[in-house]
């Protein structure tokens, strides 16, 4: 963080109200982000995005500069995003085997993956791949999209969690071989094997409206291409396919701009 940015939180904290505008702008996007790959549904994210962006503000003068300001952001948001009754409510209980089978329910003969029908196939492969780590309970979803998708070091994602090296390296290794061990057996991007594969599941998923035609969501243009995940996963080995499928997702975007909005809720509540 820099000396300029480290005068605009300064001045945030003193009552400067464009200053704290300024400052909510440079980490709606962050938040929004973590909170996507944490809740998949953008409704969901954006909601918990504008709760963590109030309690950055609201708590603003307890930062005291001895981390990086967006790791003391990051805190505050996994502690939102781990306790909050609203988020822990929308929890649908799901798992592996769960997915598993809603996966490999009425599976196609399959779909020409020509150019026409690639961005709709990009959808199907993003909410997939995001709505995987559903199957893994918020302590170790939280620890995955830190290290791995994230992939902030070990200290930092230490500090955000609040939890000893040793609690944090057996919650990433344990969520990390549940999900590379799923997505290998489940997954035709991963597997050439495997009983489900995008062209074969596209059909129910459209028909059970969980993808739409007339709504793309995540196959943004900042997503990289169907082809290109397929490409890229067919020269990789096995262990390193998973990863490379979690990470190939756009970079979400905050779909409003939170910064004089957040603060304006903040002052007629106080």
């Amino acid at each position: 963080m820099n000396d300029d940015f480290n005068k605009l939180v300064s001045a945030a904290q003193k009552g400067d109200h464009l200053a704290l505008e300024q400052v909510v702008r440079s980490i709606q996007d962050r938040v929004h982000h973590l909170s996507m790959r944490m809740l998949v549904n953008p409704a969901d994210a954006c909601d918990a995005t504008q709760e963590i962006l109030i309690l950055v503000i609201t708590k603003l003068s307890t930062f005291e500069g001895k981390s990086s300001f967006f790791t003391w952001v990051y805190r505050v948001a996994t502690n939102y995003l781990l306790n909050a009754k609203k988020i822990s409510a929308q929890d649908r209980g799901l798992n592996f085997d769960m997915f598993r089978t809603d996966l490999e329910e009425n599976l196609a003969s399959g779909l020409d993956p020509s150019p026409e029908n690639s961005v709709i196939l990009n959808e199907l492969r993003i909410a997939c791949t995001m709505a995987m780590l559903l199957c893994l309970d918020l302590k170790h979803r939280i620890v995955y999209v830190l290290g791995d998708i994230l992939e902030l070091n070990h200290s930092e994602a230490i500090e955000i969690l609040g939890i000893t090296k040793e609690n944090y390296r057996k919650r990433l290794s344990r969520a990390r071989a549940n999900v590379i061990a799923f997505t290998s057996k489940s997954c035709g991007l991963v597997n050439a094997n495997a009983k489900c594969s995008c062209a074969r599941r596209l059909p129910s998923a459209l028909e059970l409206g969980r993808i739409r035609i007339d709504k793309i969501t995540y196959a943004t243009n900042q997503a990289p291409t169907y082809s290109d995940v397929l490409e890229k996963t067919q020269k990789l080995e096995q262990s390193l396919k998973t990863l490379c499928l979690q990470k190939a997702t756009p970079q979400f975007i905050s779909p409003k701009d939170f910064g004089a909005f957040v603060t304006q809720i903040v002052e007629e509540t106080s």
